[in-house]
């Protein structure tokens, strides 16, 4: 199948929460890449990542940034691709809300598809879905994970109501 997602984000630091969305690819069977590009100090390669990565075999790109956070946007005004922003909750943040209105508050014909602070699982599952529109055997993986997302917490709600919710958390 092939490298179809491209992660991306800002810094190093932002590896442990990008990491989550190339986990959930890898258990969705979605092939992907993954790197830092910094939009503020490597412009030259956001670019060239950016405008060589449909010819690379991506398909949708998820870009994950703190801070002032204009990576997503920046690499969604240089490809047609789906770019999906993970606002990330960094060091000289704002609480975060510095990355996520830096990402949701795109200007009309640049859209960046944006999922809640830190959430890169999401953006990872999103990207699967977007390519499960197309691809059959995704789609049936993704149909198997939230099978398994729905029989957990109603395994979780038998337990809780046979055992009692103090019992349930070990009191």
């Amino acid at each position: 199948m092939g490298v179809q997602v491209g992660i991306i984000m800002g810094s190093k630091s932002d590896l442990p929460i990008m990491a989550e969305a190339a986990k959930v690819l890898e258990e969705l069977g979605v092939g992907y890449e993954l790197t830092v590009v910094s939009a503020h100090r490597t412009p030259l390669r956001m670019l060239e990542y950016a405008e060589t990565a449909r010819k690379r075999g991506l398909k949708v790109i998820i870009a994950g940034a703190g801070g002032a956070a204009h990576l997503p946007g920046m690499v969604a005004s240089l490809t047609s691709l789906p770019v999906i922003g993970v606002p990330i909750k960094s060091s000289n943040s704002i609480d975060g809300w510095d990355s996520i209105l830096s990402i949701l508050q795109m200007p009309g014909g640049i859209p960046v598809a944006t999922v809640a602070l830190n959430g890169s699982k999401n953006a990872g599952i999103l990207a699967a879905s977007i390519l499960g529109a197309f691809d059959g055997a995704i789609a049936e993986k993704l149909d198997t994970y939230k099978k398994q997302l729905r029989e957990t917490v109603e395994d979780t709600a038998r337990e809780i109501e046979t055992k009692g919710w103090r019992n349930a958390l070990g009191e």
